[in-house]
């Protein structure tokens, strides 16, 4: 309620608040929101889908032509969305942006390491090896959206790493150079402390980019440095394991993608 209370708190009241529940087992219901200061849609998903179907489904049920995420666990501060859409009116050719955003672990907060800072122009290189843009600190056009495909709903994470780095590819990122968005972690459920190896996927989503043919040459020769040597850690965490199939499926693919010798 913490993350739906924020948005109700918002000082413009020019937006659609959508809810989406991905069949969650914690009580949320429909009634929780019925006496919230603005009017929510509220829709639970018959099965637990994950976060990319969710955000999907969310988007297509929405109206409006910008769209701004917001996970469970964070908050909005009160003048997010109307700095967020008055920097998008000064910046009209700007299709994307994102905010810098205030960090509490196990309820307190702390400093972001530098590789962390947000950053602002085209930044696929840089996003390749670590992506710093925060869902929740996202604003997009719709048409963004739908023409990138939406989150990978095949992904059970990194689906936003995987959405990001198709951005990055074509279009710059903007910066709204406040604080406008608190992001709460150190809780035993959250998602990247539940599944194991993330690069797996983050691996998937450049190889699914470098199959797309939409790549510049450098992209390309970027794309396969960095899958390379994410392969590579990722199969030695295997070998570690015993596990040594999948130590065999990375290893082959920083064999490939890695430098000739």
């Amino acid at each position: 309620m913490r993350a739906v209370s924020s948005v109700c708190r918002q000082s413009c009241s020019d937006f659609e608040l959508v809810v989406v529940d991905d069949n969650s087992t914690d009580g949320t219901s429909k009634e929780l929101f019925e006496n919230l200061t603005v009017p929510v849609r509220f829709e639970k998903l018959d099965s637990h889908y994950g976060v990319s179907k969710a955000r999907n489904h969310g988007v297509s049920i929405s109206k409006g032509e910008w769209i701004a995420f917001l996970d469970s666990d964070d908050q909005w501060h009160e003048e997010k969305l109307a700095k967020q859409m008055r920097w998008h009116a000064e910046n009209p050719a700007m299709r994307i942006s994102q905010t810098e955003e205030i960090w509490i672990r196990n309820g307190i907060r702390v400093n972001q390491p530098s590789e962390y800072k947000k950053l602002q122009g085209f930044i696929f290189e840089q996003s390749l090896l670590r992506c710093t843009i925060t869902p929740s600190s996202v604003m997009m056009q719709r048409s963004l959206f739908q023409e990138m495909g939406g989150f990978n709903e095949s992904l059970p994470a990194c689906e936003d790493y995987d959405l990001w780095l198709k951005i990055t590819s074509k279009y710059p990122i903007g910066l709204v150079d406040e604080y406008l968005i608190t992001k709460s972690g150190g809780h035993p459920d959250q998602l990247s402390t539940t599944v194991m190896g993330l690069d797996r996927f983050r691996i998937r989503s450049i190889l699914n980019l470098l199959n797309s043919g939409t790549l510049t040459a450098k992209q390309e020769s970027l794309c396969r440095q960095i899958v390379a040597q994410k392969a590579i850690v990722v199969a030695n965490g295997y070998k570690k394991r015993g596990r040594i199939c999948e130590y065999d499926r990375y290893e082959k693919i920083a064999t490939t993608f890695g430098p000739a010798k």
